[in-house]
């Protein structure tokens, strides 16, 4: 983290767009840290909030977008080829496009609240072929959320962040489990009412 806060205070707003755009892609950055930690750095006047705001969108949207690229263009002839190694068979394959049809969109927008999926919900939107306006809807609505969020956190915290962005990167990993046993429990909840 301290190589990162070297980073913004020489770089300011070029190097969060190119860090977010890296942790996005999922290069291991600590995106929901790192927006925080710029929050934290605008309540003491190191840079305005709109600005910020504009960039963690643009940072985040430039991930999302290549992820989805990839996806789309070499993802499932990739998977299809290798996935056997990582146990991804067709059939699984088969089904996992079939759920990400049916529940996708949900999973791009919550995705980005949990680290991990946030990465995978962008390829394989690619690879499952989700229309681009319909994704580009989706990934900004989510992004536009997720980076408020954070830099408002940030801000609130002010000349606490860097305790705060410490004990953030701890939780990181529960709070992605709580996140994903709501959206299954949801989910189940769903299903259920659907087939009564």
């Amino acid at each position: 983290m301290t190589e990162i806060m070297v980073y913004l205070t020489q770089y300011g707003y070029v190097a969060l767009f190119i860090l977010l755009a890296l942790g996005i892609l999922g290069i291991p950055v600590p995106d929901e840290t790192l927006i925080a930690t710029f929050g934290g750095m605008i309540a003491q006047g190191h840079f305005h909030f709109a600005g910020a705001l504009t960039v963690t969108f643009f940072g985040s949207m430039t991930g999302m977008m290549i992820s989805y690229t990839l996806g789309r263009k070499v993802g499932k002839p990739l998977l299809d080829r290798y996935g056997k190694w990582i146990r991804i068979t067709p059939s699984r394959l088969q089904s996992t496009e079939a759920w990400f049809k049916r529940y996708g969109p949900v999973s791009i927008i919550l995705g980005y609240f949990v680290p991990g999926l946030r990465h995978l919900s962008s390829y394989m939107a690619g690879i499952s072929k989700v229309p681009l306006s319909r994704y580009l809807l989706y990934a900004a609505a989510g992004a536009l959320l997720f980076c408020t969020t954070f830099l408002l956190i940030g801000h609130a915290v002010g000349y606490h962040w860097n305790e705060i962005a410490v004990m953030m990167e701890r939780s990181t990993l529960r709070i992605g489990v709580l996140v994903i046993a709501i959206i299954a429990l949801g989910s189940a909840g769903i299903i259920w009412w659907r087939k009564r």
